[in-house]
């Protein structure tokens, strides 16, 4: 044997060696926990023998404590390249079996690596997260490596689509990497993410909580909304990556890829001409209107669980993405609130960021009220949504089916927005306020004074009804800009979409507004 032949053996044992990673008991005390190594999770992200690994040698160099007797393989990450259906992606992933996948000096600069990479090619990173947090013994080396990660994060941002998945455990300082990226997948059981977690808390407040409940997969999707998808195990999460990496551009420079779904652009549904209930104060379901109207009735939606009255989610009109927001009427009547603000906000700032067109769907009675709302702010976080829609330059269309009253039909996207179609059903009210509530405030005295209250109160309010709880007069202003049949809603958006292809608008320059945050 050969020189050359022996250094490829070397390799080849080397190779062999650290892809073992935490070794063989390490690895089935992972899948005892039902979850899948790093490797293995790069393995199901990526096309079948398209994953190209960079560092696989690095180790760590940290020389205090038991350390340096300490072999780290890879020092605990896989990071590398590929393509997942047919597209570039830079992906790191992070192995509990590898001293528990704890982040040092090395860890991080992979990382970053691969990040600046990621950024320079103008092409999505995806981060799996599966770590004890930050290897105590390197000290403010590692907490160096979390701030670099952070600022690659901010940098990134707005540039290349940014995606975590979080597989295992996620504390202090290592959760904030993740909530600045774009979108957090959870898993159900085997996930959590907090600052301080269940010790901590028991020794400083008394307070007794588990791990799920302070910051589990369901506890993140519905109370905090700190993540926007629940998967039920590691091979569901990276479905899922694959399936939301299908609606978004490489980059912001890209447009969002094109897909033939063989849905009929001119299909029409005569089921939504009766899906409004007669009664303004019954519900019916946003999602069947949805539905009904997109290719092949699929959507993707993000933050099922939170603030459910209001509903984002991506989907396809002949082909196109299309990003939509819609009140759900099934949940709080639609109203705005706080949570339904905040989760509205960053998906139209994403949308916009990648070049995805926007259809907000109307149906809101107005702001929740409350003391608890106006002490959380309501006012602020109400105030994003005009900014955002406002900020937004990519096409921009607007379906009103129903209620739209007050300050919350300026906040859903209305003309005076930067709308650049708005389309109403003509049962829709487009007003101030309900008739009701609007004849009590403007006839109160001749209701007061009236010989049969009762009789005169009613009268009232189907004159209002009459005058402007309807889509006419807004129509009339130009506000509204066609009245359609619900089931031509489909042929009527896709041909309103199809002439924004090309739509450009500018803003005034500035290095960046001051978002009420």
């Amino acid at each position: 044997m050969g020189v050359i032949a022996d250094s490829i053996k070397e390799l080849q044992e080397k190779e062999s060696k650290l892809r073992e990673m935490g070794g063989e008991k390490a690895v089935q005390k992972q899948h005892d926990r039902g979850k899948l190594t790093g490797r293995e999770r790069i393995n199901l992200l990526f096309d079948a023998g398209s994953f190209k690994e960079l560092d696989l040698f690095v180790t760590h160099r940290c020389v205090n404590f038991d350390m340096p007797k300490t072999e780290i393989p890879s020092d605990g990450v896989i990071i590398g390249y590929g393509l997942v259906e047919g597209r570039t992606v830079f992906a790191f992933s992070q192995d509990f079996t590898a001293r528990a996948g704890t982040l040092g000096e090395m860890q991080a600069k992979k990382i970053c690596k691969v990040m600046d990479l990621a950024l320079k090619a103008g092409a999505p990173i995806v981060g799996i997260a599966d770590s004890g947090g930050a290897r105590i013994q390197e000290g403010i080396d590692a907490l160096c490596g979390y701030g670099e990660i952070f600022f690659r994060n901010s940098a990134s941002s707005g540039v290349i689509p940014q995606i975590t998945a979080i597989m295992g455990p996620t504390a202090g300082g290592a959760v904030y990497s993740p909530a600045m990226t774009d979108w957090i997948f959870m898993v159900k059981n085997t996930s959590y993410m907090f600052i301080t977690g269940p010790d901590v808390i028991r020794a400083v407040t008394g307070e007794e909580i588990t791990q799920e409940d302070l910051g589990g997969a369901m506890a993140h999707n519905s109370r905090s909304g700190v993540a926007h998808f629940a998967c039920e195990n590691d091979e569901d999460a990276i479905e899922s990556i694959k399936e939301l990496l299908s609606y978004l551009p490489s980059n912001n420079m890209e447009d969002p890829p094109l897909v033939e779904t063989g849905d009929d652009p001119l299909r029409t549904d005569p089921g939504l001409d009766e899906i409004i209930p007669d009664d303004p104060r019954k519900t019916y379901d946003m999602k069947d209107v949805i539905r009904s109207i997109v290719d092949n009735g699929q959507f993707y939606e993000p933050h099922e669980y939170y603030a459910p009255n209001m509903i984002i989610c991506f989907v396809r009109f002949n082909g196109r993405v299309v990003g939509i927001i819609a009140n759900q009427p099934k949940h709080l009547a639609g109203c705005l609130d706080v949570n339904a603000s905040d989760k509205a906000t960053r998906f139209i700032r994403f949308c916009d960021a990648f070049n995805i067109p926007l259809l907000t769907i109307t149906d809101v009675p107005g702001y929740l009220p409350g003391r608890d709302q106006e002490w959380s702010g309501i006012i602020r976080h109400g105030a994003k949504l005009l900014w955002c829609y406002s900020e937004a330059t990519v096409p921009k269309l607007t379906l009103i089916t129903r209620k739209a009253y007050g300050g919350a039909y300026i906040a859903m996207c209305s003309r005076h927005l930067g709308a650049d179609f708005v389309f109403s059903w003509p049962a829709a009210e487009i007003a101030v306020m309900g008739a009701e509530g609007a004849a009590n405030i403007i006839h109160r005295r001749e209701i007061k004074g009236a010989d049969d209250p009762k009789s005169k109160r009613e009268e009232k309010i189907s004159e209002y009804r009459k005058l402007f709880s309807n889509p006419y007069i807004a129509a009339s202003r130009g506000y509204v800009d066609a009245v359609i049949r619900p089931s031509d809603t489909r042929p009527s958006l896709i041909s309103a979409l199809e002439a924004l292809v090309n739509k450009r608008e500018t803003r005034p320059p500035k290095k960046h507004g001051n978002i009420p945050v």
